[in-house]
């Protein structure tokens, strides 16, 4: 019959086990559960970085959540009676004394405060690192396009959480920092106005900026931060982990450890990550808003600085010449509008070379083996000469603190940040791939002549030589496991008809393919014939 009845086995339904049938047979997450258990994770330094970050940031949210308790979002001014004497009788803002208040009145405030900031700098930190790791080595190549993305948005958002964060406590060096963003966002043509009443609640400041800046900060960017790391995760297990190529590492498998060493060698590693900030937060003074005393929009702090990952835009800021431009009635504010939009074409530039790579290189294959910098030089040249202008653009920022520090005139400083601007990242290009090429070179004799043995031999005619040692099978395959591109031309194209004419956009593709895998740009592996060759001389 259909409806035959079973006795059920004894303890079934006192243990459970028919709820667990139940939604295993509709939820499948045992297959889940056993396909996490079969991941192996390689066991390579770099791929720690992502790690700080997801740990720094779970600090973030748990400190986070520690201050809420004790923060008061707004700007309604009361008269400070609190245990910090300079200051009392002031009036200050609601968030500035809630602020003071965790700093001096609760127990644990104040490192609880600190380990929070502190954890921010990490956390952008080993984001920044994490995606110029992943950028050099060429992870960010199919299928990992979108985690890419993800990664990108994240830092980001990162970036912005900071920002939002650091104007919250409502203290004169944060309120100095609010008015180069509103003097940014008024810079934007048509709606910078309406863009800066929208955020600040009315003209700057405004009385509902903290409230606002305290949503953004507390509900939005952190929950599409852990809606992007939840997202980045699971790709990332389902693409599986990249790897560095060696000895039985192919683009098909993963060699590594397996799940459960390292669920205990990272379980270890998030109480490092864990000291570190919080002994930093012990030990190390950040944010101290009672020296800066409370926002007034008449004040300015001397010698104020953003925190690193914004300095970049400070930098353009401070040495954009004063330039306007008047027309229909409008005046265009080209010393704060310039800089945005700098800056803003300097991180979609970041963003989007992927695509720009694997539209040059037509490389449609899955790729899961990780490139050594040094055997793709002009993207690596590329990212040492972004990299320039952030740190060029960082100088720039601290023009007067370098200006009063080393005793010389901030306009030297100024426009030597200008012209370093221009000329600093196209020699990082240039020295960069030709530091490349010679370490592709050095490779390539290495692998036919093999290593220097420090042995010296005298020949039969008198010359003296050193005895070269023949690499490891392992070494080998390190400096050789690599693929060399080809530039694209007319034969290789689709676009292209019979007689070999190409739309401007192919063109430009072959053009840029020549740029990045042309003459010039890497040294030819050797060949397995002249490896016998070379190697069937030196044993004669």
């Amino acid at each position: 019959m259909g409806n035959d009845i079973r006795p059920a086995e004894p303890g079934q339904g006192r243990t459970g086990e028919r709820l667990a049938q139940w939604s295993q047979s509709r939820l499948g997450y045992r297959r889940l559960a056993g396909s996490a258990r079969r991941l192996v994770f390689p066991d390579h330094w770099s791929f720690m970085l992502g790690e700080i970050a997801l740990y720094s940031f779970v600090i973030l949210l748990v400190t986070g959540v520690y201050l809420s308790f004790y923060f008061h979002p707004s700007s309604e001014l009361v008269v400070y009676d609190g245990s910090y004497t300079p200051l009392r009788g002031q009036l200050v803002s609601e968030a500035f004394d809630s602020t003071l208040h965790i700093s001096f009145g609760v127990r644990g405030g104040l490192l609880i405060r600190q380990a929070h900031h502190w954890a921010a700098l990490v956390f952008v930190a080993a984001l920044f690192v994490h995606m110029l790791r992943v950028f050099f080595t060429g992870a960010f190549r199919k299928p990992r396009e979108l985690n890419w993305i993800f990664g990108f948005l994240l830092l980001i958002l990162a970036m912005f959480g900071g920002l939002t964060g650091y104007d919250l406590p409502d203290d004169l060096l944060s309120g100095t920092g609010l008015q180069v963003v509103n003097g940014t966002i008024l810079s934007i043509p048509v709606v910078g106005t309406y863009l800066s009443f929208f955020l600040f609640g009315g003209e700057f400041p405004g009385d509902d900026l903290i409230a606002r800046f305290n949503t953004i900060h507390v509900l939005i960017i952190p929950g599409l931060m852990i809606a992007l790391i939840i997202v980045h995760v699971a790709l990332a297990v389902r693409h599986r982990h990249t790897q560095h190529s060696g000895p039985g590492r192919t683009n098909n498998n993963v060699v590594g450890l397996p799940l459960k060493a390292y669920a205990v060698k990272t379980g270890g590693y998030f109480f490092l990550v864990s000291g570190v900030i919080f002994f930093l937060a012990a030990v190390a003074q950040i944010n101290p808003v009672w020296n800066y005393g409370p926002f007034r929009p008449d004040h300015v702090s001397a010698g104020s600085q953003p925190d690193w990952y914004m300095g970049v835009a400070d930098g353009f800021l401070r040495v954009m010449p004063g330039w306007e431009v008047s027309f229909w009635g409008h005046t265009l504010a080209l010393d704060n509008f310039l800089p945005l939009l700098v800056g803003v074409l300097l991180f979609l530039a970041m963003g989007a070379y992927p695509f720009l790579e694997a539209w040059v290189t037509d490389d449609d294959r899955d790729r899961n083996l990780l490139d050594r910098p040094r055997n793709r030089p002009v993207r690596t040249a590329l990212g040492v000469a972004w990299l320039s202008v952030y740190a060029v653009a960082l100088i720039g920022a601290a023009n007067d603190l370098i200006a009063t520090h080393l005793h010389v005139s901030v306009n030297a400083v100024t426009w030597a940040v200008r012209i370093g601007l221009f000329v600093v990242p196209v020699l990082a290009f240039v020295v960069t791939k030709r530091v490349a090429l010679g370490l592709q070179r050095r490779d390539r004799d290495k692998v036919l002549h093999g290593r220097e043995s420090g042995i010296i031999k005298r020949l039969p005619h008198g010359e003296y030589v050193e005895m070269h040692e023949p690499l490891s099978q392992e070494r080998l395959h390190a400096l050789t496991a690599h693929e060399q591109y080809r530039p694209l031309g007319p034969a290789t194209l689709r676009d292209a008809d019979a007689d070999g004419v190409m739309p401007s956009t192919q063109r430009l593709r072959v053009r840029l393919s020549r740029v990045l895998y042309g003459p010039g740009t890497q040294i030819p592996k050797p060949t397995a014939a002249e490896y016998k060759e070379i190697r069937g001389r030196h044993r004669s």
